[in-house]
Parts: C-alpha cells; sequence; structure tokens
C-alpha cells in the first residue's frame, strides 16, 4: 500500500494542537469547519448540540452532507440550554476550555451567559471564536446566508452570466469563513503563549466574501473597467476554454504563454495555425480568439476527451476533464495519495454505514491529517464529559432523566 495512503492510520500523523480544549456551540457549515480545522490538528473538539440534535443531522438535498462532512474527530452532547440547568452545565464545560466556538446570531449567547463577557471572567484565558453574518457594523442585525452574501458580495455577479447571477456550486463563504476563523484563533493562541490572556475574534460571511472580491475590486481600480463576469470576461488568453468532443465529453484546454502555444499546435498537429503570423503572441490571438476557439473546436470534436488528456498530459499543458463531484471517489490521485478517509455516518437512512470523506487538504512531515473519530451520534459522549467536569453518575442519570442533556 502507497505509504501516503497509511499516513492517516499511523500514530505519526502529526497533531499540533493536542491537549488544546474546544468547546463549539455551532451549527450549519461555518462554525463546524473551524472546529473540524482544529479537530484534524488534533484538539479536543466537543459539540454542544440542543437537545434534539443539530438540525444538520436531517437536512436533505444539497445539506445532507453536511454533517458527516463537518463534524468528524468531535465529540457530541446534546444539552438543553432553555434549561437554567442545563445552561449553568455549559458554563462548567466552557469553564475547562482552552477555545469556544459560536455561530448563532448577535445577542443570543448572552442569553445564556455564554457570551465572552461572561466567559472571560471565569477563564481569562479564553479564546472566543465568533462565526457571524457580518462583522459589527449597520449590518451586523441582518439574517445572512452563504447565498445572500454571494449576491450582496458580488460573486454571485462574477459567477453567472450577464444579467443571470449565480451562487457558486459549494458553500464558499460558509466553508473559507470557517477557515478563516481557524487562522484567527491559531493566532490568538500564540498571542495567549505570550500575555497569558486570551481574546475574542471574529469571523463574518460578508467581509469573507468581499475578502474574495478583492481582485476585482482591484481590477476595477487599475483599470476603470467593470469587471465582466466570467463567462463574459475578457479574457487574457486566447486558449482558455471548454470544449465538447467525441460522445459529447467535455474537455478544458488551455494555452496561456507563446511558448504553450507553440507546444499545443505541435501536440495537436496545427501546423498551419503555428505558422500564422496573426497567431503569433498571445495579445494577437486574443484578438483572433472567436475565429481560433472555432477552427480549434472543429478539428477535435472527433477526438476523445482521454485521448486529449492524454496528449496535453505528455506535453505538459494544462487540462482538465469536466467531472461530477461523485467522480471524484475513482480520481487515481486522491486514491493514491490518501486523500479520501473512511467515516461512519451517524444518521440518515444510511447511519452506520462506512463512506470516504475528504480530508483537510494540507500535509505535516509528509502526512495528511486523517479520521480520528468518526462523525460522532447525538450526546454520544455525554457520560464521559460530565464526569470528566465532576459530575457525579447520579447527578448524570437525572440530568439524562430529566432531559437536561442528551
Amino acid at each position: 500500500m502507497n505509504e501516503a495512503v497509511n499516513a492517516t492510520q499511523t500514530t505519526d500523523v502529526p497533531q499540533p494542537l493536542k491537549g488544546l480544549r474546544v468547546i463549539e456551540f455551532t451549527h450549519m457549515v461555518m462554525g463546524p469547519t473551524c472546529g473540524m480545522v482544529l479537530a484534524d490538528m488534533g484538539a479536543e473538539v466537543i459539540k454542544i448540540e440542543p437537545i434534539d440534535g443539530d438540525r444538520t443531522r436531517t437536512l436533505v438535498g444539497a445539506g445532507a452532507g453536511f454533517f458527516p462532512m463537518f463534524n468528524r474527530n468531535k465529540k457530541s452532547i446534546g444539552i438543553d440550554l432553555h434549561s437554567p440547568q442545563g445552561a449553568e452545565v455549559a458554563r462548567k464545560l466552557c469553564a475547562t476550555a482552552d477555545v469556544v466556538a459560536e455561530n448563532f446570531k448577535p445577542g443570543t449567547m448572552g442569553k445564556y451567559g455564554l457570551d465572552y463577557a461572561a466567559l472571560r471572567e471565569v477563564n481569562p484565558r479564553i479564546i472566543y471564536a465568533s462565526h457571524k453574518g457580518f462583522l459589527p457594523g449597520p449590518y451586523d442585525h441582518r439574517t445572512a446566508l452563504d447565498e445572500v452574501v454571494q449576491m450582496m458580495g458580488g460573486l454571485a455577479y462574477m459567477t453567472g452570466r450577464p444579467g443571470d447571477p449565480l451562487r457558486a456550486g459549494t458553500s464558499v463563504n460558509d466553508i473559507m469563513g470557517g477557515l478563516f476563523g481557524a487562522i484567527a484563533v491559531l493566532g490568538a493562541l500564540i498571542q495567549r503563549g505570550i500575555t497569558g490572556k486570551g481574546m475574542e475574534i471574529q469571523s463574518a460571511l460578508y467581509e469573507n466574501n468581499v475578502f474574495l472580491m478583492g481582485q476585482h475590486m482591484l481590477q476595477f481600480a487599475m483599470t476603470g473597467k467593470h469587471p465582466a463576469p466570467m463567462p463574459a470576461r475578457d479574457n487574457p488568453w486566447a486558449v482558455y476554454d471548454v470544449f465538447t468532443v467525441k460522445d459529447g465529453e467535455q474537455i478544458f484546454l488551455a494555452a496561456v504563454s507563446d511558448a504553450q502555444w507553440l507546444t499545443f499546435c505541435d501536440a495537436l498537429g496545427f501546423a498551419d495555425l503555428k505558422a500564422e503570423p496573426e497567431l503569433a503572441t498571445n495579445n494577437l490571438r486574443v484578438g483572433q480568439r472567436p475565429r481560433l476557439l472555432k477552427a480549434i473546436a472543429e478539428r477535435i470534436r472527433d477526438r476523445s476527451a482521454a485521448e486529449l488528456a492524454s496528449v496535453m498530459e505528455k506535453a505538459g499543458l494544462p487540462f482538465a476533464p469536466i467531472r461530477r463531484p461523485e467522480d471524484l471517489y475513482d480520481d487515481e490521485h486522491l486514491l493514491a495519495t490518501g486523500g479520501l478517509a473512511d467515516v461512519r455516518l451517524p444518521d440518515g437512512p444510511k447511519a452506520g454505514e462506512t463512506v470516504k470523506t475528504t480530508l483537510f487538504p494540507i500535509t505535516m512531515q509528509g502526512h495528511r491529517l486523517g479520521v480520528r473519530m468518526d462523525p460522532p451520534r447525538l450526546g454520544e459522549h455525554s457520560r464521559e464529559l460530565l464526569a470528566g467536569a465532576g459530575f457525579a453518575a447520579s447527578e448524570i442519570d437525572r440530568l439524562l432523566g430529566e432531559s437536561v442533556i442528551a
């Protein structure tokens, strides 16, 4: 077996955050992503769920993968925060934490004495990571979703065709907002190591989206021209497009320099195009782009995507087959390098079955950070966690019996 595949199964995988305790009050994608990143790096992450479970456990359709994707390597306890006893249990757990993460509406955590101001009185070393729709300001009272900030933040405009704004095909702001939250937590941990004091940090969907739009904002500042949506953009390269080929398959082909253009023509047998003075430089080719793309499309339409991929790969040229998400389960690179790992599904019609999930896209000392713990069942670790916080077995039984915890 490939050594990289074994990497997620050995004790040699680095856990730089081992010994760090994180309590997360999170749901959906943004907050859980932050917790997953910290958990993947070795932190003990305790997910506090509503007494009837995180709502993403039962989502269907495009949300069906949320819980198993973003909640691996975590422990679960269900707590009724609306109960004074439940809120007190949560506060006791937070008193043992290094980091608390949450992604509820502003003011929600304060109702239960779980806001930063209350928790730092008990634990001045606490790092409090809030994940919001907007950073504090005129919009912070609004309800945000990934789609909302994509629409108002320019991403949907840039993704769709002119006049047809379109959200990106994944939860890009939710996921990246959680990543930025985790980055801020790591920075706060370094600062705490120097000062001994914690701090509150915030990450927000809207500001995340605006950060992603920065390149297009600066494009406008530099050129004075409004950036066109990606399907209608002024492409800086002539050969940089998706082509439909044999049997209706599609493949992306590119040649983004003059040297690549010459190689492209040699590899595909386009000696006549290579010899045209009007196509000698990239900028000249951009001026001829409609004609050039039509000519290339006609010449390769009866060639298979696999054949073209082989030719492009041998020539060292950029290419990509057009795939669906499920096709990635058979990707030879992911399979050979251990980029996919087994998890047991905790909920839904396939509860208990083992499927493949994607790993955090980094290596440490040559190892991928794997799955140490499957996504938890609701309350799977309640007894263990409360016993560790000093609760007697009889008290835990009472709290379970009164549905204060699950």
